[in-house]
């Protein structure tokens, strides 16, 4: 059995809740981001399994999960970018392989594009460069929902009324279709369910995946994607909300950049396609570390 060990980091006088898997000293760790904004940790937890080849380290981001909730944070991606740095610093991760999953893949590129020493290796999974196309594409992906659900949908975003449960239950169908196409119950999810801050993800992100009205607004780093120059991972499902064409954009813009996708997942391949999903993050982390 692998050594655990949970713990906080202070930020901006708040808590962020910390796991490491593994030891530190052992060989380069894997730090992951997860998504959201306001999402947790918890679907990482198939990555432990990858601890006996290198440390984990997990934490849920500021204002949801197990961390602290500040009710006087305005949410801006810069308060999450310093606390990357901040998680970094403290536990002394000077060199890491790093991971992002959707909203923690571009939170992983602004961290690199913002001045980050010491990063091994990029994996951006199932995120994106460029959120007006994810916006367009997610439109797509609605339009082929059946038509008794994109009505219940078109009605309530048409009142604002995001909460109804009628609205609710038919954003379900999209995600069942997108997010995770797996068996149920999955206690990953639950878990996660249950920590997510709906808040801070309206506040980032808005009322939902086609419509931006938050503080990731016109976010776009397709011109910068050049600067990467560490081996570099896309991964993603084929029934991603991640489409061929916003993972395209990653690939081209990325210089050596590698695709890999996985043919039963959608958003969540690494609960989806667990054993799949290990090997190809576990084969790519070894080559870049070799």
């Amino acid at each position: 059995m692998t050594d655990a060990r949970e713990g906080y980091v202070d930020f901006r006088g708040y808590r962020t809740w910390y796991r490491i898997v593994g030891n530190l000293g052992s060989a380069t760790p894997l730090l992951a981001l997860h998504g959201g904004p306001g999402s947790t940790h918890n679907y990482f937890l198939p990555l432990e399994r990858l601890a006996e080849q290198q440390p984990i380290v997990l934490y849920d981001q500021i204002g949801c999960g197990n961390s602290d909730r500040p009710s006087d944070i305005e949410w801006t991606v810069e308060v999450f970018r310093e606390e990357v740095a901040s998680v970094r610093e403290q536990l002394g991760l000077d060199r890491i392989h790093l991971l992002g999953t959707s909203w923690g893949g571009m939170l992983a590129q602004e961290h690199f594009f913002y001045g980050a020493n010491g990063i091994v290796s990029l994996i951006l999974s199932s995120t994106l460069a460029n959120i007006a196309l994810w916006n367009e594409e997610q439109l797509k992906l609605k339009a082929q929902l059946p038509p008794e659900v994109i009505e219940v949908l078109d009605r309530h975003e048409q009142a604002g009324t995001y909460d109804d449960p009628e609205y609710e239950e038919a954003m379900q169908v999209y995600f069942d279709r997108h997010f995770y196409r797996g068996p149920r119950p999955r206690p990953e999810l639950d878990a996660m369910a249950a920590g997510r801050a709906m808040n801070v993800y309206r506040a980032m992100q808005g009322p939902n995946e086609w419509t931006t009205t938050g503080a990731l607004k016109g976010w776009d780093r397709r011109a910068r994607l050049h600067e990467i120059d560490v081996p570099t991972l896309v991964i993603r499902g084929r029934y991603d909300m991640c489409t061929e064409p916003i993972a395209a954009e990653l690939v081209e813009g990325i210089p050596g950049a590698r695709e890999v996708a996985l043919e039963h997942s959608s958003h969540t391949p690494v609960l989806e396609e667990s054993e799949r999903y290990l090997q190809v993050v576990g084969e790519f982390i070894r080559a870049a570390d070799a």
